[in-house]
């Protein structure tokens, strides 16, 4: 009778075990989903604050289509007007007017200096590139743990905080491999951009490994839109201001 009971109880966690990292996967692509429409673009401002006040800012020109392409033009400043960059999956370039062709760029690289790197301003879905799985859940939270999928991603592991009423993210920690913490980023100031897109305007990062330091991207538009897969090959990357409206 123990042994068979012990059997029922074995078998009832191994069914158990992937229907509960199915659902936190499911909670990961809703949470992804509000964050970013399948199709859009947007204006967006970078802000670098350094330990003694001064401040760099940048705004950009992005586009994404499906859940790995993305295409971002710098409008400001003056020194880098007209650069752009494109990620398609794990590739990305970066395009300078003067060089006159594409030059590859990685994730970790950050083109804009500060505590954002280039794979956080041009972020895929993170479904894409994580698999979740539930640390935790609170009356008012899911606590999901992500680990990475492939070793070509920026993060090893994430630990992501999603609201369980909104299903909106609020906060996700960055984990190195050897679980040393590399950035938090913070989800802040809810906003209402239309056509049912409701999520955070701000997302602020800052680093142990930066003291002092902090960095802000400020979604200021964000309109559905559709575009060919032609905007996302590097044929196009010199072109991408032939989309603005």
């Amino acid at each position: 009778m123990i042994k068979n009971m012990w059997l029922i109880g074995v078998l009832s966690l191994a069914f158990f075990i992937p229907v509960f990292g199915q659902n936190a996967n499911e909670i990961l692509k809703k949470a992804d989903e509000k964050l970013l429409p399948e199709s859009f673009e947007a204006y967006r401002k970078l802000i670098n604050e350094e330990p003694d006040g001064s401040k760099k800012e940048f705004i950009f020109y992005s586009v994404k289509k499906g859940k790995d392409k993305v295409a971002m033009l710098y409008l400001s400043p003056a020194s880098d007007k007209g650069r752009s960059t494109l990620r398609k999956g794990d590739n990305m370039w970066l395009y300078i007017p003067n060089v006159g062709r594409p030059i590859r760029i990685t994730s970790l690289q950050s083109v804009v200096g500060g505590v954002f790197n280039n794979s956080d301003i041009m972020r895929l879905d993170y479904s894409v590139e994580y698999d979740a799985k539930f640390n935790e859940i609170t009356d008012t939270q899911y606590i999901l743990g992500l680990k990475a999928k492939t070793a070509t991603v920026a993060y090893d592991q994430l630990t992501m905080w999603v609201d369980k009423k909104s299903l909106l993210v609020e906060k996700v920690e960055c984990y190195a491999a050897s679980g040393s913490l590399i950035k938090t980023l913070k989800f802040l100031e809810i906003k209402d951009f239309g056509n049912g897109l409701v999520r955070p305007a701000v997302i602020e990062t800052t680093s142990p490994l930066y003291k002092g330091f902090r960095s802000l991207l400020i979604y200021s538009k964000v309109k559905l839109r559709e575009f060919p897969d032609e905007v996302f090959t590097l044929d196009y990357i010199a072109r991408l201001g032939e989309l603005r409206e």
